[in-house]
């Protein structure tokens, strides 16, 4: 098994393709040099393809994934309606979501043979969207709008239309800021990070009258911390174990533990780590985290150690100008 890390540097206009081996080195593979401030990564869940968002012209562009060292190669782009501030596809590899905070938008592009196609569905109304995050069962969208607090939810179908549920949103308290999500593995737990005010808020995805409710609301900043709150992303371990957020104004990762069910959050560290560290992820055997510093253009890896998953350093490496996207992909 081969790991493969993306990294996006929007600054440089670059993607960079890396290998992560077994003791947590990084090897560059590959630069590609993109036309457009090059954002949000994701991978298509066949590992087929890479798409990104690119700034400012409103587009995603997609790459074949080479299976021998997860290269890249040009496959084809499409337009978006609005600045593309987070991508994602379904589980199925079928649709592919655009997020816009500037456009205040979600959309929903067909993905043909791994390939974008034209926008079919818009959603607008949704300020300071960050991202669109589709269930485990792959039948809801979560769509966090910042500036509303709140997350819309909407039933996707099979022609990638959204349709609004009900309720048709959860919200947070006032100024929380909803941003990005994650999912625990057993399905039936969602977590969102709130960057106005340092939390992290558990969702149960459908409480005993099968309607979405926050069960737990958590700090993530150390106690002593006064400066700006400024959280910006989110991911779990893939066993479901441990959760990570970061914060960019402190440049600190903060390592949670999760219960078993994934109901409950506990608060077990911090690791100091690259300067404003916009983006980051944990690799696919849930050994290693990768952050990216925007403001230090460098990444770095940690591997994840013990009960509690606190963080030890294995290595910085110089990338791009303003790295902010990392994705990680399995050949």
């Amino acid at each position: 098994m081969k790991q493969i890390v993306y990294t996006a540097s929007p600054e440089s206009q670059q993607i960079h393709v890396w290998q992560l081996d077994a003791s947590g080195e990084l090897t560059l593979r590959q630069v590609v040099d993109v036309a457009g401030q090059v954002q949000p990564l994701v991978i298509s869940p066949d590992k087929r393809f890479l798409y990104a968002g690119v700034r400012p012209e409103f587009r995603v562009i997609a790459w074949h994934i080479s299976p021998e060292d997860g290269t890249l190669s040009d496959a084809g782009h499409a337009a978006l309606p609005g600045s593309p501030t987070h991508i994602s596809t379904d589980h199925t590899g079928r649709f592919l979501f655009c997020g816009s905070y500037n456009g205040g938008c979600v959309s929903v592009t067909p993905l043909n043979d791994g390939l974008p196609g034209e926008v079919v569905e818009v959603i607008e109304g949704l300020e300071g969207c960050h991202s669109a995050n589709i269930s485990p069962d792959n039948k809801t969208l979560w769509v966090p709008a910042l500036k509303q607090d709140r997350i819309c939810l909407f039933s996707l179908e099979d022609s990638g239309k959204l349709t609004p549920q009900k309720p048709a949103e959860v919200t947070t308290v006032e100024g929380a800021g909803p941003r990005h999500m994650a999912f625990h593995p057993g399905g039936k737990f969602a977590y969102s990070v709130n960057e106005l005010n340092g939390t992290v808020n558990v969702w149960a995805l459908s409480d005993p009258h099968n309607q979405v409710a926050c069960v737990q609301t958590i700090d993530m900043m150390p106690s002593d911390f006064t400066d700006t709150r400024w959280a910006a992303d989110l991911h779990i371990t893939p066993d479901g174990r441990h959760l990570y957020a970061c914060d960019r104004t402190s440049s600190l990762l903060t390592i949670f533990t999760v219960s078993e069910d994934g109901s409950v959050l506990a608060l077990e560290g911090f690791q100091p780590t690259e300067t404003q560290p916009r983006g980051f992820n944990i690799d696919n055997s849930g050994k290693y985290l990768i952050a990216a510093g925007q403001k230090s253009h460098h990444i770095a890896v940690y591997e994840i150690k013990g009960e509690q998953g606190l963080l030890e350093e294995k290595g910085r490496y110089a990338t791009g100008q303003g790295p902010m996207w990392v994705v990680v992909n399995t050949l």
